[in-house]
């Protein structure tokens, strides 16, 4: 554990922007933690903890000090027949955790495979796909309060979840650090197959398990979706707006293909890429930043963009989207300036 100065941040965020932060560290434990946030560099300097960096837009070099977890255990709590509660570390990589469960015949967060980023960030941001949210399955999350390097936790409730939101995300935002999450997982089959056709889809790849199911979200994530590795991004870049359904209604009259889902009596869900895909943006480029051709919702780093070239490009989208439907998207990713 060691605090570093003037530290490339491409390799800490799949937008792949090439800027530096001021100083950096990593810990391996809750212990170590609780040193750094007592060191006088830390405790000076504007601090930031990221995770894998996925859903980050850089705009400009970071004045302060970044630190990232590798806290990278995976632990069993308790188990029965029925059931397994696992406790695992924030450094976790999102995708390694749903392999070890889909290998160990752990039932609940397989749809949420390939989703990039850090066991930690998933709990702060809700993350979510193919008819799952990660507060299914959440029991408790841990946590250090930075002011007062406090150990604390919150139950599933106190996190206050809703569609890609928490506690940590809002009111805590910046305050806390988590250092654990507890999954409650099924040790019975249980499957989520009901969103579009990715029941169909697992079909084809032969009988309804874990295994197929994991191959199958792959396969769809990864043809819609480009690789950070070759092409910088942060996955989904908006929000699916949620609209009063006398709105949508109203613009159903236009648009009678729209499509949508209810999320109450008075709300519907729209998906935010057909939106941009309606304003003729999908695939459009702009210099260095483009639409994503196989998906409207990513915006991409076509080689050597800067982070304010890639928000130019998402106020443009934002502003498209709400003159022609009257409707607001809202950045999924975190703008740091």
């Amino acid at each position: 554990m060691q605090i570093k100065q003037n530290i490339s941040l491409k390799p800490y965020n799949t937008f792949g922007v090439d800027v530096k932060t001021k100083f950096f560290s990593e810990y391996n434990s809750v212990e170590e933690l609780k040193i750094l946030l007592q060191n006088d560099t830390v405790r000076n300097n504007r601090l930031l903890h990221i995770g894998g960096g996925s859903n980050l837009l850089f705009l400009t070099d970071f004045d302060g000090i970044i630190l990232h977890s590798k806290i990278n255990t995976i632990d069993i709590v308790e188990q029965d027949m029925f059931s397994v509660l696992l406790r695992v570390g924030s450094g976790v990589t999102w995708d390694d955790f749903v392999a070890y469960c889909v290998k160990k015949n752990y039932y609940g967060i397989e749809n949420l495979s390939l989703i990039p980023g850090e066991v930690g960030a998933s709990a702060v941001q809700n993350i979510g796909a193919y008819g799952v949210e990660v507060k299914d399955v959440i029991e408790k999350v841990e946590f250090i309060e930075i002011e007062s390097i406090k150990f604390n936790s919150f139950s599933n409730k106190e996190c206050r979840y809703s569609y890609r939101k928490s506690i940590f995300k809002e009111k805590f935002k910046g305050k806390t650090i988590i250092t654990h999450v507890y999954f409650r997982l099924k040790k019975e089959p249980t499957y989520v197959l009901d969103y579009a056709h990715l029941k169909e889809a697992v079909l084809k790849n032969g009988e309804i398990n874990l295994t197929n199911v994991r191959k199958t979200v792959i396969e769809i994530r990864e043809s819609k979706l480009p690789d950070p590795k070759k092409l910088g991004n942060a996955g989904s870049f908006f929000m699916n707006p949620i609209i009063p359904k006398s709105q949508f209604d109203e613009l159903s009259l236009s648009y009678p293909s729209m499509p949508h889902y209810p999320v109450s009596e008075s709300e519907v869900k729209v998906p935010a890429g057909w939106l941009i895909e309606q304003c003729d943006l999908k695939g459009k480029r702009f210099e260095k930043v483009a639409i994503y051709e196989k998906q409207a919702l990513v915006i991409v780093n076509l080689g050597g963009a800067t982070g304010e070239n890639i928000a130019t490009v998402a106020s443009l989208v934002q502003i498209t989207v709400k003159k022609r439907f009257g409707i607001d998207l809202v950045p999924e990713v975190n703008f740091i300036d």
